[in-house]
């Protein structure tokens, strides 16, 4: 007999020996009855949805908080997963940061680096650590052009609110290329067993609503070439976080999951405790490029440390002459921003930081907004950076 559901949630530790597949395979086999009404299909499970359809919508505040709302009942209780068609309709900036992430590939090989994978062989693939501020450095422009995305901003916030922090890794799997092994991702999902354990039942709960993970495809992606393998609402289990190594679970998610083609600019978006993995690149000549976005909640940290600092420098020069001459709106700037500047504005020293106009100092977004709308030249704003830096550093 399976546990209650009373006796789940009086449950204050999990353990790997109690996980249950039967469990399990109960919750991922109701469906979800909540409408997705702006869903193009339903695919083996998964709600797609056509992003040209959508574009009007991210100029209309009620419909945008409706269509949010239906993405978050799809991670939380849903499929756990969506797919975002077209998330770019013009393919151009996903090609233009194709050519910088293959020349940072090329650099990074040159300098005897050898990224390994989390959740696969090393040598399987090839894989930029910290692409988001690599992008951005060595190339503000397409940085400004492909993070400009509202769609992003959008999908970001429907799971995780505003002031979320963008990171991004690319990944390359070759002909060949094995696939990962099935997995739930980051916080908990990179913890050994001994180490989840430790963590009480809630946390475990909880863990799901600091990320939200993602990949936009760099290439067209047939099943052949493998594209992500998806367990449509596994999610839901709650001890999933020690569950996945298991090898019962494991059989059942190999027997089970799906995998959808995406064309290049389509966007997948899923829950971190989707049990999912990487598929084996079994074509003889497609190179499967992924820019795998990890978003973290404002109430979280994010797995990498970036200079967002410089970041915010090199790009504010694109933003205030794209806003000068008309080529860029409010909400693709502000898309941008996100993906670049720290929304939340702690920890910082509040001797000399102190709270300005709330309850809240100045956030990096914040300034950078400021500056833009009151027209700053570029070296007014490094000095107002580097001040702001200097006041949230501890001593």
């Amino acid at each position: 007999m399976g546990r209650s559901h009373i006796e789940k949630r009086e449950q204050n530790w999990f353990s790997e020996r109690d996980c249950a597949l039967n469990e399990f395979v109960d919750l991922l086999e109701v469906d979800d009855k909540s409408p997705t009404r702006y869903a193009a299909e339903v695919t083996q499970r998964i709600p797609v949805y056509d992003c040209k359809q959508l574009d009007g919508i991210t100029r209309d505040a009620s419909e945008r908080a409706q269509l949010q709302a239906e993405w978050a009942r799809v991670f939380h209780d849903g499929a756990g997963v969506l797919v975002l068609r077209q998330a770019f309709v013009d393919t151009g900036p996903v090609d233009d940061a194709t050519a910088v992430f293959e020349s940072i590939i090329r650099s990074e090989r040159e300098q005897g680096s050898h990224a390994a994978d989390h959740f696969a062989k090393a040598g399987a693939n090839d894989r930029i650590w910290n692409a988001q501020e690599k992008l951005c450095l060595r190339a503000p422009v397409v940085f400004a052009e492909y993070f400009s995305n509202p769609m992003l901003m959008m999908v970001s916030e429907a799971w995780l609110g505003p002031c979320y922090q963008m990171t991004s890794q690319v990944n390359v799997v070759r002909p060949g290329g094995a696939a990962q092994q099935a997995h739930r991702d980051y916080h908990l999902g990179f913890q050994t067993v001994e180490e989840a354990q430790r963590y009480p039942a809630h946390v475990h709960r909880m863990s799901r609503f600091l990320t939200l993970q993602g990949a936009i495809a760099h290439s067209d992606m047939s099943v052949e070439s493998g594209p992500t393998k998806l367990l449509p609402y596994s999610q839901r289990y709650a001890e999933g976080y020690l569950a996945w190594r298991r090898a019962d679970f494991r059989e059942y998610f190999e027997n089970h999951f799906v995998q959808l083609p995406l064309a290049k600019g389509d966007a997948v978006f899923f829950n971190p405790a989707l049990f999912h993995a990487a598929g084996e690149n079994r074509t003889a000549d497609v190179q499967r490029m992924a820019n795998l976005l990890q978003v973290s909640s404002a109430y979280g940290r994010a797995m990498e440390v970036l200079d967002r600092r410089r970041m915010c420098e090199a790009v504010y020069p694109v933003l205030r002459e794209r806003r000068a001459l008309g080529q860029i709106s409010e909400i693709e700037t502000a898309a941008a921003i996100a993906s670049c500047a720290e929304g939340y504005p702690f920890p910082t020293n509040l001797d000399r930081d102190p709270p300005v106009g709330g309850l809240a100092p100045e956030s990096q977004q914040g300034l950078m907004h400021r500056a833009l709308d009151e027209d700053w030249e570029p070296a007014r704003f490094t000095l107002a950076l580097n001040d702001h830096a200097a006041r949230q550093r501890s001593a």
